[in-house]
């Protein structure tokens, strides 16, 4: 749900300030940079760390360019405490140590986990829903498209390149609009199906709108973060305003209730930009790991409210 939304603020601030940090325009990295790709990025030297590279790194995409900018990353980091200066981000990121190929292993590891709740959730949703269910097939297809969207967070959090960017935050954004389009089959599609398949319509056109922009055009990070923080505040607002009004008739809405204000008030880690704790965690990945629990709920609150129109459902069905 919002959730997503607001990890897309700090990618773009991350995006944003990746033309220039501060750590990596300093002299003394840039010129570290320059001096180790001379000495082991050409000829003899290049053959030899390829063949002392393990081969989970080269599969992951590093190369020795990439290893020179993170050994010279943490040589500045060096000077920076030695010297009592605050610890610089590079490219837009804080230092963070390399774990195996993660390049930011506390939020891959996060990011895996909550795909792993959700797919545990799936797992579970299928196996006590009915598939006659009126909202067993949207509710399906949104966990998939959850699914999806975690597993390319881990990816990118595995690897910063230029795709899974754009794959993490393409997919974050498919999450989103199928959110809305989850609250809007709830609300209202049951009873008016055709206002849900127009609805479909417009979100599909503007998801491939959003994405040939940003993909054909120009990666526009102020943009992109302005069309998903707009559309997951709708989300927010329409699912809290929807549970508020039925709260009294449904009692199993309180779930979604607190999901929406849990997402709210976690979102606000997002603000803590503070240096790597033991450089490994940070703000964005104590956000990740605190949101497993809260897809958990929201999926809990998924089941029974299928069940209970599954009940509805049948109950007409006999009395017709």
């Amino acid at each position: 749900m919002a959730g997503r939304t607001v990890r897309l603020v700090l990618l773009v601030g991350a995006a944003v300030l990746a033309s220039g940090s501060q750590g990596d325009r300093e002299p003394v990295y840039r010129d570290c940079v320059l001096r180790c790709e001379e000495r082991n990025c050409s000829g003899g030297a290049l053959k030899h760390f390829r063949s002392r590279q393990p081969i989970y790194m080269s599969l992951a995409g590093w190369t020795c360019q990439d290893d020179c900018k993170y050994e010279c990353m943490w040589v500045t980091v060096g000077l920076y405490l030695q010297e009592g200066h605050k610890v610089p981000q590079f490219h837009g990121k804080w230092p963070f140590f390399r774990f195996l190929c993660f390049q930011e292993p506390a939020s891959a590891v996060a990011s895996f986990l909550n795909g792993l709740a959700s797919l545990v959730m799936l797992c579970r949703y299928r196996t006590s829903v009915p598939a006659s269910s009126p909202m067993y097939p949207t509710c399906v297809a949104f966990a998939w498209v959850s699914l999806n969207a975690w597993f390319w967070s881990t990816v990118f959090h595995t690897r910063d390149t230029d795709v899974t960017e754009k794959m993490d935050y393409f997919c974050a954004s498919t999450v989103i609009l199928h959110s809305v389009y989850l609250c809007c089959v709830r609300t209202v599609g049951l009873q008016r199906p055709a206002v849900a398949s127009a609805f479909r319509a417009l979100l599909l056109l503007m998801l491939t709108a959003h994405v040939s922009y940003l993909s054909l055009v120009r990666f526009d990070y102020g943009y992109n973060l302005a069309a998903n923080v707009a559309i997951g505040l709708v989300n927010a607002a329409w699912w809290l305003t929807w549970c508020l009004r039925n709260r009294q008739r449904l009692p199993h809405v309180h779930k979604c209730i607190v999901v929406v204000l849990l997402l709210q008030g976690l979102s606000l880690l997002e603000l803590l930009d503070f240096p790597p704790l033991f450089w490994v965690l940070d703000a964005h990945a104590i956000w990740h790991v605190s949101t497993i629990p809260v897809h958990v709920l929201f999926f809990s609150f998924l089941e029974d409210d299928s069940l209970y129109l599954l009940k509805e459902s049948e109950a007409k069905f006999k009395l017709d």
